[in-house]
């Protein structure tokens, strides 16, 4: 009986109706609009990379590389130079360059940087000048017998102040008589010639004489070692200057003694006694003449007179 009923159990098919896919709705328009947005960004990317010179990528590098120095401190950084970026910097309402606030429209500042710029000028010029009339001095030497063989008592080198060209003494050769004044010939000989060649110089000339430390025989009397060496400087410039050089040239003529000795270690030497002439640079000529110097001398032309000042701001 059991197996009859297993037989006449009905059998019952299950059938799962499938149905169509559910809709995606918009995502996929994003993920699209995103991947166009990304790809327009690279591309413009590219055009600014192309596009933007060696300088301002170095100057956005150290912009990121210390951004707080540059935006404490100015100076060159992001953005120092005009480009396709607006602003820069601190101060927002600058369309170009790494500045702060006014610092663009201050006269002060700008005529700073001109004056700057032509001290500049003058300085390098004044460089050639030397080197040219080293050249010529040492040619005019190496050319004239009488020079040649007095050659290592003439010292020619560059000094912060301009070229100083010595003439030293020697126990052998004296350029003056002892306690004297009085020029010896060939001493005439090397001013003469260097009279010459400074004479179609723009520079201005400071000379100087100088003495040993033995004290002058009759120092007790007044005249000293002070009056000797401004009396030798004074007869050394006479050679020179009938030699050809233009008297005006001459922006000092002093004898300074003992006070400034060629040879420290050994103070009654020679070599102390000589004549120092020295071609200055227009700063130093500013810097001894200042305010003292000739009215014609005032024009600030860099080739004939002395620098323009640095103007001063407001403390």
């Amino acid at each position: 009986m059991a197996t009859d009923a297993k037989k006449l159990q009905p059998i019952i098919i299950k059938k799962v109706k499938k149905g169509g896919h559910a809709a995606h709705g918009g995502a996929w328009k994003i993920a699209y609009a995103d991947f166009v947005t990304a790809m327009m960004a690279f591309f413009l990317l590219m055009w600014l990379l192309g596009s933007t010179s060696e300088g301002d990528k170095k100057g956005l590098s150290d912009y990121f590389n210390s951004p707080l120095k540059v935006s404490m401190q100015g100076g060159s950084g992001a953005g120092a130079s005009n480009s396709i970026l607006p602003g820069g910097g601190a101060d927002l309402t600058q369309q170009a360059g790494q500045s702060r606030r006014g610092e663009g429209n201050d006269p002060i500042k700008k005529k700073t940087k001109a004056v700057e710029a032509m001290r500049a000028e003058v300085a390098k010029q004044d460089a050639k000048t030397m080197a040219k009339l080293a050249a010529k001095i040492s040619e005019a030497i190496s050319n004239n017998a009488k020079l040649t063989e007095f050659s290592s008592q003439i010292r020619i080198e560059s000094t912060p102040d301009g070229l100083q060209i010595q003439i030293i003494d020697d126990q052998r050769r004296p350029m003056f008589d002892s306690g004297s004044a009085v020029v010896k010939p060939y001493m005439r000989d090397i001013l003469r010639e260097l009279g010459t060649a400074l004479g179609d110089i723009d520079n201005r000339i400071s000379l100087d004489g100088h003495t040993d430390a033995a004290p002058y025989s009759s120092g007790q009397r007044g005249y000293s070692n002070w009056e000797l060496s401004a009396d030798r400087a004074n007869a050394s410039r006479r050679e020179l200057v009938a030699a050809g050089m233009p008297e005006d040239k001459l922006a000092r003529v002093v004898g300074l003694a003992s006070s400034a000795l060629f040879d420290q270690d050994s103070p009654l030497s020679p070599a102390n006694r000589r004549i120092s002439i020295i071609v200055m640079t227009r700063e130093a000529e500013e810097r001894l003449l200042g305010a003292s110097r000739p009215a014609a001398m005032k024009n600030g032309d860099p080739a004939k007179g002395p620098l323009p000042s640095t103007p001063q701001g407001k403390p």
